[in-house]
């Protein structure tokens, strides 16, 4: 099982989206254990407070130190029956100038044991913070958010869908986009015809072997049209594109 930590001066913010769907019944089935961190609960003042002006001036407010620092060094001091003092894998602040978060990292993150996550907020967090207790940074793409708690669900919501269990198909995170460096093939259910609109036949035809053709040849045709930039970087992607779109102009 993960255990997921998350420091955040939202809270509420949280709490709906990790009580529904997937998230729901992954923490229902153990699978992973998410724990929220109001920072309001670390300030010492009768406000309550968490941000401050920054200095040399400018607009916006900056999240503080001190409430942060002493969530983190809270957790990281807490006894384990088995192994002694917990330890964190990674310290991860979401951020808007950290790594681009792709699922290569979610397949990494999904093999940790403890994650901290840092939700910033205005215009981020002191530079301290990311100096002493950060491991890590991420981003999930080059625009700006009110929160990083939204941002922080993004990322919990792809690493937990790997953790063995927490989907009712074991094998549906595998075959998911990305996954294999491609986009997924087009997806049909019942009913075979809708409006004139027909299934392919080939996956009414019950031939395993065929369908898994169809759906490789269909992953590579999407792709090379939505995200021929994936295409570089996956083998699949190069020997299927030359094979298949070569005489295409």
């Amino acid at each position: 099982m993960i255990r997921i930590d998350i420091v955040t001066a939202f809270p509420d913010l949280l709490s709906s989206p990790l009580n529904e769907s997937m998230l729901k019944k992954a923490r229902e089935r153990k699978v992973v254990e998410v724990v929220v961190h109001d920072l309001r609960d670390y300030t010492h003042d009768r406000h309550r407070t968490v941000d401050d002006v920054p200095y040399g001036g400018g607009a916006g407010m900056v999240l503080k130190p001190e409430p942060i620092f002493e969530c983190v060094e809270k957790l990281s001091s807490v006894e384990d029956p088995v192994s002694g003092k917990r330890s964190y894998d990674d310290v991860i602040l979401m951020t808007a100038d950290g790594e681009t978060f792709n699922q290569s990292i979610a397949n990494e993150l999904s093999l940790k044991s403890n994650l901290i996550f840092i939700c910033g907020h205005y215009k981020g967090v002191d530079e301290r913070i990311r100096e002493k207790l950060v491991t890590r940074e991420i981003s999930i793409g080059d625009y700006v958010l009110t929160s990083g708690e939204i941002a922080a669900l993004v990322v919990v919501d792809a690493v937990i869908r790997l953790m063995p269990g927490a989907l009712g198909d074991s094998e549906s995170a595998l075959s998911d986009s990305f996954q294999t460096g491609l986009l997924d093939s087009p997806q049909y259910t019942r009913p075979a015809e809708f409006r004139g609109m027909k299934v392919p036949d080939v996956l009414l035809s019950g031939h395993h072997e065929e369908v898994r053709r169809w759906r490789e040849e269909k992953s590579l045709e999407r792709t090379a049209k939505r995200r021929p930039d994936l295409l570089a970087s996956t083998p699949t992607g190069r020997s299927g594109i030359e094979k298949n779109f070569k005489n295409e102009s």
